[in-house]
């Protein structure tokens, strides 16, 4: 059982190194955005080249992150994390000294596959760590930080790139890996996913009985199915993991390619895509304990909120990815303008969502995954009065605090539904899922919008073109949230009064909603 305790000093690193770790990819999903215009011009290169750069990094992450916790069960998740710490770090090195747009999509490709593994493993850790007394005050206190990661990344990013240059932006991770690395191996304890000894304290309902016979019955059952979360013999998904990355990597290229590929190759890749697809749901189906295990859907609120999920973060996805060169190429802000502007929304979120949450749960998820998509449509509709000259207390900051307050509306509730939906074993399971499935709606969005909105290759250089295809793009962007917001209505009802509820209370990521660990009355499973 763990039982480290927050205030003791190795509480505080192990809360520091998790800190760190997580606040590497959470940067990165922030800052990129801001650099985008200014790695175009300095790679001389068309705007797929910004799709992929953006996209390399989501597609494994998106494709990866949930056999990334499984390996932390298996092999320990202390050494997984540390494995991801040091991947994050020299993938991103390569990308900072990327001397051309195809190493620098290469190398944001191999981040994503960092991101996978440290991405669950600094919230494993804590959860493996902590005593149970302390571990809902740990989790909060990790996401909040966090979230303040998140909220100073364009900020920082814009400066990196109007001062030093946009290859910083990466090379920032480096001395923050140097930190956290050595704090992990000397200071956290080592943990996997095997079942506590018989008679502990948090025994789980899936021993079936307290008694030592009890758990051991059902170790030797999870044992015999081949179960890999932290059981010697288990099978890991490795063919579920690698169809299902190579069919969302086919359908980006076919989209990216559209306007310009050559008719049979996207055609080609768009065919194959779907055949992956397909070949990873019989794979799913099949294998013994699947990445994806497809009964979890048999849920109709799970499926509903999940499809309510793809709705919001693709529209969150085109915006982020879009807005950022907007402010830049169209409005003639710095990097650090458009990188500040957007600040609203994140500190919105840190500051409120834990209250949206409680709200909530007071009135059900109805109502708030109703009216947040809403709000975001209503304030992605109010970026269409900024454009050449636009002022920011006038224009911009109006419809960014109107989209982060929809966004704080939703984004706890969306969890808490997600969580409360499934059975309380399966909550962890369920988390990974819909946050796969959150950064695989914004990686499809960064792909589709610039083809559906007819957007050339060359429209980030013109401010002309730019803005007439981003103004199209906010209104099918508001267009999918009003959609997310009506699946939401018709079909979201209030969860059982004794459900499992949400350890992360403070999120501040905008792009995919908070992950949460797998437990089952106070002890990690």
């Amino acid at each position: 059982m763990p039982d480290v305790r927050l205030a003791s000093p190795q509480g505080r690193w192990i809360l520091l190194t998790t800190v760190l770790g997580s606040s590497m990819a959470l940067l990165d999903s922030t800052v990129v955005n801001v650099a985008l215009p200014r790695i175009g011009r300095d790679l001389d290169a068309d705007l797929a080249v910004l799709q992929w750069t953006v996209n390399a990094y989501l597609l494994t992450l998106a494709g990866l992150i949930l056999l990334g916790g499984s390996l932390g069960d298996h092999y320990g998740r202390r050494k997984v994390f540390v494995v991801g710490v040091v991947w994050f770090a020299a993938a991103s090195l390569l990308c900072g000294l990327a001397p051309n747009a195809g190493v620098l999509i290469a190398a944001r490709a191999l981040q994503g596959v960092g991101g996978a593994l440290l991405t669950p493993g600094s919230l494993a850790l804590i959860q493996a760590s902590f005593h149970r007394d302390d571990r809902g005050r740990a989790v909060g206190l990790w996401s909040g930080f966090g979230g303040i990661g998140a909220a100073v990344g364009p900020f920082l990013g814009g400066w990196l790139v109007d001062g030093p240059g946009w290859r910083w932006v990466f090379l920032l991770n480096v001395p923050l890996a140097v930190v956290c690395v050595p704090v992990a191996l000397r200071h956290v304890p080592e943990s996997d996913g095997r079942p506590a000894p018989s008679g502990a304290i948090g025994e789980t309902a899936e021993a079936a009985s307290s008694t030592s016979e009890g758990a051991a019955a059902a170790h030797a059952a999870r044992s015999a199915k081949g179960d890999p979360h932290g059981r010697s013999g288990g099978r890991f998904d490795v063919l579920g993991a690698f169809l299902g990355a190579l069919a969302l990597a086919l359908v980006t290229y076919a989209l990216i390619e559209a306007p310009s590929g050559p008719v049979g190759v996207v055609t080609g890749a768009a065919v194959a895509g779907v055949a992956a697809g397909a070949a990873f749901v019989a794979v799913e189906r099949r294998h013994p304990d699947p990445m994806l295990p497809l009964d979890i859907f048999a849920s109709r609120q799970f499926t509903a909120v999940n499809l309510v999920t793809l709705c919001v973060y693709a529209a969150f996805g085109g915006f982020f990815f879009l807005s950022a060169v907007q402010l830049q190429v169209v409005v003639g802000w710095s990097a650090l303008g458009a990188g500040t502007a957007l600040l609203p929304t994140t500190v919105l979120m840190l500051l409120l969502s834990a209250r949206s949450g409680e709200l909530a749960e007071r009135i059900g998820p109805r109502i708030p995954l109703t009216v947040g998509p809403l709000l975001c449509a209503a304030g992605m509709l109010l970026m269409l009065r900024v454009g050449p000259g636009a002022s920011y207390a006038a224009d911009v900051l109006p419809a960014v605090l109107v989209l982060g307050c929809g966004m704080v509306a939703l984004v706890a509730p969306l969890t808490a539904t997600v969580l409360a939906s499934v059975d309380v074993a399966r909550a962890g399971v369920a988390s990974g899922v819909n946050n796969a499935a959150a950064r695989a709606a914004g990686l499809v969005a960064v792909a589709a919008l610039p083809l559906l909105t007819g957007m050339s290759e060359e429209a980030y250089r013109s401010a002309t073109a730019f803005d007439d295809a981003f103004r199209r793009a906010m209104v099918l962007c508001a267009g999918v949230l009003a959609l997310g917001a009506v699946v939401a209505f018709t079909t979201v009802r209030r969860p059982a009064p004794d459900c499992r509820r949400p350890e992360c209370r403070t999120h501040g990521s905008v792009l995919a909603p908070p992950l949460e660990g797998q437990r089952t009355k106070g002890r990690l499973t």
